[in-house]
């Protein structure tokens, strides 16, 4: 197609190179049809060979600059061969330098061992040498005494010897003086004997007694010092006043009432006084039962942010905040039980022991008060190899009276040890709980590290708050109600005030009137002190004899 196409281009060229004047001149001039295929194929073979030389020019040129390309590609491969070698050169170089420097730390450290361990070996050697130059002057020394003490045994055989002849002399001799025979004067000489020794061994006795006293004083002080470090726990003493705020004054008629209705529906629901009095913004709950006065703080706290205070209401607040305490009391138990891990306790036990979160002694919150002791007991009892589960056990019920001892008669030792028996808890419990203040005689070890355990939690620093002006106040009205009655020479205040020692004359008083004097005591105390839990009152009228031996 191209040489066609060049061939008609060229016989176009040639009949516009023929003027039109010449063509009608000499006419025209007619091309033959055979002479355009030679043309038409004289171009095709000329383009073929253009085409063709062009075509292998251009490859030549492509060949040549994909060998300068490639060339060009093998100098940068070997250049970044030569760079790759000389970086694992310098790093190879690197390594071996910095294993060099690690082996010659390690051989100086190795040589400066082997230095220390030959100048060990120098001086052990050296010890040696002269321990055995001892063990030499020793043995020598021992064949000097060993020859020094045959002579003197030799010694002693003849005077022994001797003294058995004068013994008998004398002995004779003695006999005839005296006129007794050998086997009197042998009873008489050890009944003389028998008295020293007797009294000797009661002197040695005492000094033993004393000296394991002050022992057993050192070691015990050392354990309840080493369980108090243990056991450091933060103590927050619990206000016992119990107050609801309001918002305005005039929220006081509203709790009163028309003619006191509503006052008197909230006193017999709750069992708690109202005092409603000239303080500003405050309402004041009085009860002797803590968890009452609780109860009764709650409901008014509601009843005053709901607005509608009304008898109907108030019973309906007081049921529904009663439910929900109780189900916060035996929150309380269940949380301080596992806090101690003391497994297995009666639901009523749990209730009564969630119940002490609401009772204080001295500011000091009972609930936490018994952890602490339950602590303190299980710490105590691993140092002298007895059970820390059954002391924890003790120690967490020790106080369990308290939550009752409002509603029953008693001492709180005694109905928490009735609760406990009533509940099927071990006599070790029991025991721990009746006798942790010393009233009764001790049967079980637990009841002892209980009441040790009490004291620790009681009167280590912070635990309770009580000003000082306040406890000798006390103190001095104790002492002084006792001293008024006839009869009664001292009185002493001892245990924080929780007993009372009354020394009576004994030769104004006999057993009866001491009696009547004690009974007297504890009903006026009764009568004129407020106090937490009760007051042991204890007379002692002795008599007493002295002479003088001059």
């Amino acid at each position: 197609m191209n040489a066609l196409k060049i061939a008609w281009d060229a016989k176009a060229c040639l009949l516009a190179a023929v003027d039109k004047d010449s063509a009608s001149e000499y006419g025209l001039w007619l091309i033959s049809t055979s002479t355009l295929i030679l043309l038409a194929l004289a171009g095709a073979l000329f383009g073929f060979y253009c085409n063709w030389l062009y075509q292998r020019t251009l490859d030549k040129r492509r060949i040549r600059q994909a060998q300068l390309d490639s060339d060009a590609m093998i100098e940068k491969a070997k250049l970044a061969t030569e760079a790759i070698q000389k970086n694992a050169t310098l790093e190879a170089k690197e390594v071996v330098l910095r294993h060099k420097s690690q082996a010659d730390e390690e051989i100086s450290r190795i040589k400066e061992t082997l230095h220390e361990t030959r100048r060990g070996l120098e001086s052990r050697a050296a010890v040696l040498t002269q321990s055995e130059e001892g063990l030499k002057k020793q043995e020598r020394g021992l064949e000097n005494t060993q020859r020094r003490l045959a002579q003197q045994l030799d010694a002693v055989n003849r005077k022994r010897e001797r003294l058995d002849q004068l013994t008998d002399e004398k002995q004779k001799i003695l006999q005839q003086a005296s006129g007794m025979s050998k086997e009197e004067a042998s009873k008489q000489l050890m009944q003389t004997l028998q008295v020293e020794l007797d009294q000797e061994i009661g002197t040695a006795i005492l000094h033993h007694e004393r000296n394991l006293s002050e022992t057993l004083d050192a070691k015990a002080r050392d354990m309840l010092l080493n369980a108090m470090q243990r056991y450091a726990a933060v103590h927050t003493a619990e206000n016992t006043t119990s107050t609801v705020d309001i918002p305005s004054d005039d929220m006081k008629g509203r709790i009163i009432g028309r003619e006191g209705r509503n006052i008197r529906a909230f006193e017999k629901a709750t069992g708690i006084d109202v005092i409603i009095d000239d303080s500003p913004g405050v309402v004041i709950v009085s009860g002797f039962d803590p968890v009452r006065r609780e109860l009764a703080r709650q409901s008014l706290d509601k009843l005053i942010s709901d607005g509608r205070i009304h008898p109907s209401r108030i019973e309906e607040v007081v049921a529904q905040t009663s439910k929900e305490l109780d189900d916060f009391i035996r929150r309380k138990g269940e949380e301080a039980a596992d806090e101690v891990n003391v497994p297995g306790l009666n639901k009523r036990i749990i209730e009564m022991l969630g119940r002490l979160h609401f009772r204080t002694s001295y500011s000091q919150n009972v609930l936490r008060h018994s952890i602490e002791v339950a602590f303190f007991a299980s710490m105590i009892a691993e140092m002298i190899g007895l059970d820390p589960d059954v002391a924890r056990r003790c120690g967490l019920l020790h106080d369990i009276g308290k939550a009752a001892d409002h509603e029953l008669e008693g001492g709180h030792p005694k109905i928490g040890a009735d609760l406990l028996k009533r509940h099927n808890e071990s006599p070790e419990v029991v025991h721990a709980a009746f006798g942790h203040h010393d009233e009764i005689i001790t049967e079980f070890p637990y009841t002892v590290l209980v009441a040790t355990a009490d004291a620790c939690s009681a009167s280590r620093p912070g635990a309770r708050r009580e000003s000082l002006e306040r406890y000798v106040k006390r103190m001095e009205e104790l002492e002084s109600i006792a001293t008024g009655f006839d009869g009664v020479e001292q009185a002493f205040a001892i245990q924080a005030g929780r007993e009372l020692r009354v020394i009576a004359n004994s030769k104004i008083t006999d057993d009866a009137k001491a009696a009547a004097i004690c009974r007297n005591i504890a009903k006026a105390f009764e009568q004129q002190l407020t106090y937490p839990g009760e007051i042991k009152v204890t007379v002692v009228r002795e008599s007493r004899f002295t002479e003088l031996a001059r």
